[in-house]
């Protein structure tokens, strides 16, 4: 390696030097920079200008008063322009358009830096100096390394496919465990250990002082793993169970020197309690096994497109439910309870639901694991229904209580320790507990998704709950053009699309499926991937489905676009259209969120004042509210537009089938049924019930609110997608009109399965997130007439699980292809002959040579959303012998019962706020 020393010019200058806000330049190989060009001083030619790499190991470079100091240990390497950067090198990296190249080659084409000399750069400061003709500095700035790290040592196959372990793992299940971690960047590591004297690991934290043992370069060509073999581990006499911390001596550019971090490893299986250490478990021993994970295998669902998938929170579950024992409320053990709960899960699966979707059980870091350590909230006795004394009692411990929805990854690949029982919150025992309940979730007949949260990390640099950039700073978060970490999902985005990022995120998926039999996953925020990575993750999952759980691991996730300004834009990213079953979704069969079927129900969203904007199921334009100001032509025109949106998702969302924009984009957006989630609430937002408070007209009675819930749920229930309820709606559950619950407590967020209190009338909700609506809301939440009864929740209930029923009672409305969508299903009300708040969906099956249902010529799916009974003709239906399906007439509903059909003149009459489903036999 050559240097090149530099003659300080010492008279200060008076002006800022550009670039010393941040890490502007890229490191994209070995022997290529990219500058940005704002950087070249105005009217300056490029052939005046001289640029060079420097570097320190101990983070000596840098300006003093304009002038360039290189400290004791640091020193420079010439860089040449050499123009615009190759084509290959803007392909991988997008964001680098009209960037500079700057070479690491001299005029020669000879290196002046070798592969082990990059290496040695790397693990120190490297920043970029430009200098005009006279020597003057022009622009100075850090150096964002993750580009040439990834072509280094993250690209290399045995990397990044999975085939150079990380982690622990046990090359014989009685010998000592193997370690590995991916630092390619650190000084030196160090392994730590602490013997348990447990093969789980199941102790809390062990007071002693730890086994060191230096972990050494993996051999071959470097992949950037340091290990700890079996071997070396054995002599150290470290055992099976034991808890263990990395010891990473790393120059961190956040703080401009080294670290010498104590971290938890990425990749950790297990933990001890606060996710203070890791812990080494070989996840195959008997002992982890409960019978009841072993025995019940996952049910089986009949294909994908048919799932009725039920959204819950673990602590939402139980922590109310005094059918619970008081010491498993709010835990993982509470599914394997008989209880008021369980008894309600296996009637929803009875009914239908067969896929059971848990919101985060990886481990998180907004909740307190030690039980002494949660506060508890001291909620005012008598306080009213509009009171501000229940919210602050919540907020003022809101971090420390028990709760959280816990989208805060702190390790992807372990379970959440404080859904565990007391004193099994450490090491296997954490895994134990959560094969016992998708053990029990098995037996009751529901497949088990889990929630994954991959696009950001709770914390990052050297912050408290930051394990991957106390690892290798600056790599796996994506950064802007100046180097900060971008944060538009809240946190710390991460960068999925580079190479190690997305092997955490893979080896996490494939590790719960293969340790835990999970049946498939919903991703957060998913439009941050790229289709790349989903496309890397459907192949890894294809090697292990068969042999875990016997069919394909189902996929679903948000596929909302992404903030404009973040650096995801630069790759093609995992958003509706784009992960489907088709092309142009790359033959992926992920499936998205569809939000064009819940803003048809509900109407306007985003308005401060939420009873603005009715829709479909809200009474737009046949039930107008007390808000309506829009003139009666546009206010038809927009029912319209949501009439259609709710219709294209009944028939499966498709494509191909065209229908109305969404904003700047078609609405439909499916290849296949599978395609689209229909959905009209989840866990975020308020919920079903909260949104009928505020858009239907404040006179509307509690029976007529009860038929708009269930009508918003039959029209995402009987449509041909998947459909996906969140939990408690059936219950008419409400957040007392949160509109963000995510840390609002147990008593915003608990579920009472029972029926006697649905969560309305809790007192206000948390200011944080609601006080720009506290007026309305507490208007509305004194009112008592707004207080669902146990029986209403009842009836509800009943209504509800008819429609799961009837979902379940024919193949029609789930047929499953969009050939037989096109071929099979029709809207004759549609266009001209349309009626406001009406829909007539017809699914045939008397014709061709498919028989679908031998035991039925065809299905109407007749929606009502005005108040009052409507009697339409359809002419298509004429001659066809329909009635009312059996599930219904004997059904708990008998308003329903009041649908009538003549097949002489085609007329078909449905009650007001009723979904109707007619069967031909």
């Amino acid at each position: 390696m050559t240097s090149t020393a530099y003659v300080h010019h010492e008279a200060p200058i008076a002006h800022t030097v550009p670039g010393t806000d941040g890490s502007r330049a890229y490191w994209v190989d070995a022997s290529t920079l990219a500058w940005p060009p704002e950087l070249v001083p105005a009217g300056t030619h490029e052939s005046s200008l001289s640029l060079g790499l420097l570097t320190s190991p101990t983070g000596s470079v840098g300006l003093e008063e304009g002038v360039l100091r290189l400290g004791d240990d640091g020193y420079e390497v010439p860089l040449r322009l050499v123009g615009a950067l190759d084509e290959d090198v803007v392909a991988a990296h997008p964001q680098l358009e009209g960037y500079l190249a700057l070479s690491l080659l001299d005029e020669t084409g000879a290196p002046r830096l070798e592969r082990e000399d990059v290496e040695k750069l790397l693990t120190g400061q490297v920043a970029v100096v430009q200098r005009a003709a006279a020597g003057w500095v022009t622009a100075f700035t850090g150096v964002q390394t993750w580009p040439v790290i990834d072509r280094i040592w993250g690209e290399t196959a045995a990397a990044r496919d999975g085939s150079a372990p990380l982690g622990t793992w046990f090359e014989d299940p009685d010998g000592a465990p193997a370690f590995a971690l991916w630092a390619p960047t650190a000084r030196s590591v160090t392994l730590l250990t602490w013997d348990t004297g447990d093969p789980t690991g199941s102790v809390p934290d062990v007071e002693a002082s730890p086994v060191r043992t230096p972990a050494s370069r993996a051999a071959g060509t470097w992949d950037g793993r340091w290990e700890v073999s079996a071997e070396a581990a054995s002599v150290a006499g470290v055992r099976p169970g034991c808890q263990y911390l990395w010891e990473v001596t790393v120059y961190v550019p956040d703080t401009g020197r080294v670290e010498t971090n104590l971290v938890t490893d990425p990749c950790s299986r297990a933990l001890t309690r606060d996710s203070r250490r890791s812990v080494a478990v070989d996840l195959e021993q008997r002992a982890l096994k409960p019978t009841v994970w072993v025995e019940n295998l996952p049910p089986v669902v009949a294909h994908d497109s048919a799932r009725a998938i039920y959204e819950l929170h673990v602590r939402d579950f139980s922590a109310a439910d005094h059918t619970v024992p008081a010491a498993l409320r709010g835990t993982y053990a509470a599914f394997s309870v008989d209880s008021a709960g369980t008894r309600h899960l296996r009637a929803l699966a009875a009914a239908g639901i067969d896929t059971l979707h848990l919101m985060p059980v990886f481990d998180f870091s907004s909740v307190p694991e030690d039980r002494a350590e949660q506060s508890v909230p001291e909620i005012p006795a008598g306080a009213t229904a509009a009171s501000r004394r229940p919210q602050a009692a919540i907020a003022a411990v809101a971090d420390r209580d028990a709760y959280n929805w816990g989208y805060d990854p702190y390790h992807w690949m372990a379970p959440e320790g404080s859904y565990a029982r007391e004193g099994r919150q450490d090491g296997g025992a954490r895994t134990r507990e959560v094969r016992t309940m998708i053990g029990a979730l098995h037996g009751m007949g529901l497949q088990v998704i889990l929630d994954q949260v991959f696009n950001h990390t709770s914390d990052g640099g050297q912050g408290a709950h930051s394990v991957l950039d106390r690892v290798v700073p600056g790599y796996y978060h994506r950064l802007d053009a100046a180097g900060r970490v971008e944060g538009f999902t809240c946190c710390h985005d991460v960068a999925t699309e580079r190479a190690m990022a997305e092997r955490l995120m893979i080896d996490a998926c494939v590790g719960w499926v293969r340790d835990y039999r999970v049946d498939g996953f919903r991703f957060d925020l998913m439009g941050y991937y790229s289709t790349a990575t989903m496309r890397a993750l459907r192949h890894a999952l294809d090697e292990v489905e068969d042999d875990a759980v016997g069919h394909p691991v189902f996929l679903y996730g948000e596929g909302w676009e992404v903030n404009e300004a973040s650096g995801s834009r630069h790759v093609r990213r995992a958003v509706q259209g784009q992960v489907g079953s088709g092309p142009d979704g790359g033959f992926l069969h992920i499936g998205t969120f569809n939000d064009r079927v819940r803003d048809g129900l509900l109407g306007e969203r985003f308005l401060s004042d939420r009873r603005v904007g009715q829709g479909l199921a809200t009474g737009a334009v046949v039930d107008p509210n007390e808000q309506e100001e829009r003139s009666a032509d546009a206010a038809a025109r927009d029912l319209a537009w949501r009439t259609k949106l709710v219709q294209l998702s009944l028939a499966g969302n498709l494509r191909t089938v065209g229908g109305p924009g969404y904003g700047h984009t078609e609405a439909a957006y499916g290849d296949e049924p599978v395609d689209s989630i229909a959905y009209v609430e989840a866990h975020d937002d308020e919920a079903l019930y909260d949104w009928l408070v505020y858009k239907l007209p404040s006179s509307t009675t509690m029976d007529q609110r009860v038929r708009a819930q269930i009508l918003a749920l039959a029209a995402v229930t009987l449509g041909q997608t998947p459909c996906f309820w969140a939990a408690g709606t059936e219950l008419l559950r409400s957040k007392s009109l949160d509109r963000d619950s995510y840390n609002s407590g147990d008593h915003f967020n608990a579920i009472d399965w029972t029926g006697q209190d649905t969560g309305w009338g809790h007192g206000l909700p948390p200011a944080e997130r609601n006080f720009d609506r506290w007026l309305i809301q507490a208007d509305l939440l004194m009112r008592e007439d707004l207080r669902p009864g146990p029986e209403d929740v009842a009836k509800a209930r009943e209504m509800a699980l008819d429609l799961l029923r009837l979902r379940r009672s024919t193949p029609l409305l789930t047929l499953g292809s969009a050939e037989l969508v096109r071929e099979r299903v029709s809207f004759p009300l549609s266009g001209d002959w349309s009626v406001p708040g009406v829909i007539v969906m017809v699914v045939d099956d008397g014709g061709g040579d498919l028989d679908i249902d031998p035991a039925l010529d065809g299905v109407v799916v007749a929606l009502n959303a005005r108040p009052e009974a409507v009697s339409v003709r359809v002419e298509e239906l004429t001659g066809r012998y329909l009635m009312l399906s059996d599930i219904q007439r004997t059904g708990v509903d008998d308003v329903v019962r009041g649908t009538r059909f003549d097949p002489a003149t085609g007329e078909l009459t449905v009650p007001g706020r009723t979904a109707a489903v007619l069967v031909e036999h």
